[in-house]
């Protein structure tokens, strides 16, 4: 256990682990109070659902284009403009807010370009991890940065809901402004990268990567398998707002009592998923969380009490950092080492990219047949996908190969 947080002992990684920690939390409140005020500003389910659209298409269409960038010039620089951007464009969310000019529109079009920017620093931010620790530390830095990152999730939306309610949305996205001043001051210390920048053939090194993910087999299953479990089980995460307002009745507190229930589940589900991988095969653990993850889905449909429903979003957290994490080892193991980094970009355009598509299909599919329809179909079509790929299995990579990818 004390070598899972070994890399802390590092001053560097410690302090962007902190502040990515802060910055993180302060997303989270931002997606409490974007997808709570949207139902307030809009009578439909689809815009609501579009609020996850605007921020998870911008990874779908520039991150190959994105990790290029960050391989030719210096990923410190970068990295500082990326999260400028993206304190700018929070800024102008709150201050829009609270002088009450925002609308829906505008709230999806910030929201799209805070994604851009969060698009744009991942691929950087991703590739610096291994310039902070010992090659031998790396496995645990990575894993430790989704520990970070589930950590976020299970107290940004909570504290994000308290704060809405206390003030108003206004408030939350300004915070969330000021925490990216965390991670700006901590690069800004750093005294840079030792990396030399990479030759400037970057569409070669794209489609050497496209090659490589089109003429394997074995990619071809965690490709198929995220995305079909992305596209289908978008629908929780999009329609948990509108649920939450009008067949739970509770307030912002309460959506962000059940955001943060899910990510302490998928806290829970990381600690876990260790010992279950040692005894069952990636396929079986898949399998296993997709189905926990149908009972959850079926759960918010079908339950109106906020204490089941909470319970159920615990289970379903866990279920689904236990799914995703199989999905991301096997992306991560599979390719070899000089192909890597191109390979996951693919991976994580398959995966954000059913994920926002998903999310504005069911979107629709609750404002002409209901909510807790959509849920069931969603429920459904997750079942679907997994027998549908049965034939499709995921690669068995060695214990201590396996790294977290978010």
């Amino acid at each position: 256990m004390r070598n899972a947080w070994r890399p802390l002992r590092h001053r560097l990684f410690r302090a962007m682990w902190i502040a990515s920690v802060v910055s993180n939390v302060g997303t989270w409140m931002h997606t409490v109070a974007a997808s709570w005020l949207m139902t307030l500003l809009a009578a439909s389910p689809l815009p609501v659902a579009l609020v996850q659209t605007a921020t998870t298409l911008p990874v779908f269409m520039i991150t190959l284009p994105a990790g290029a960038i960050a391989d030719l010039i210096d990923r410190r620089r970068w990295l500082i403009f990326t999260q400028s951007l993206m304190l700018a464009v929070a800024g102008a969310i709150g201050v829009l807010t609270l002088a009450g000019r925002i609308g829906p529109w505008s709230l999806l079009l910030l929201t799209f370009a805070l994604g851009c920017g969060g698009a744009l620093n991942q691929p950087a931010w991703s590739a610096t991890i291994p310039e902070l620790v010992p090659r031998e530390e790396l496995p645990a830095a990575v894993a430790l940065n989704s520990v970070g990152f589930n950590i976020a999730r299970a107290i940004g939306p909570a504290l994000g809901g308290m704060i809405m309610a206390a003030t108003n949305a206004g408030v939350v996205f300004i915070l969330n402004a000021i925490s990216f001043l965390a991670v700006i001051v901590v690069l800004w210390v750093w005294n840079g990268s030792t990396r030399e920048p990479a030759g400037a053939r970057i569409h070669e090194a794209m489609l050497e990567g496209l090659l490589y993910v089109r003429s394997t087999r074995v990619y071809h299953a965690v490709l198929v398998r995220a995305g079909l479990f992305a596209f289908a089980a978008s629908a929780l995460w999009a329609l948990l707002p509108v649920v939450a307002s009008t067949q739970l009745g509770t307030t912002e507190t309460g959506y962000g009592i059940l955001l943060g229930c899910l990510g302490a589940g998928s806290v829970i589900g990381a600690g876990m998923l260790g010992p279950v991988r040692a005894r069952y095969s990636p396929d079986s653990v898949a399998m296993t969380g997709t189905l926990t993850f149908v009972a959850a889905t079926i759960a918010l449909a079908t339950i109106h009490s906020f204490t089941l429903v909470a319970g159920a979003m615990l289970i379903g957290g866990v279920a689904w950092m236990t799914v995703m994490t199989t999905f991301n080892i096997s992306a991560q193991t599979a390719p070899p080492p000089e192909l890597r980094a191109r390979a996951l970009a693919v991976y994580i355009l398959v995966f954000q990219g059913a994920l926002a598509i998903g999310s504005a299909a069911w979107g629709a599919v609750a404002g002409r047949w209901h909510v807790s329809n959509a849920l069931l179909f969603s429920a459904i079509a997750i079942a679907a996908g997994l027998f549908a790929a049965t034939k499709l299995k995921l690669s068995a990579p060695k214990v201590e190969d396996a790294e977290y990818v978010a």
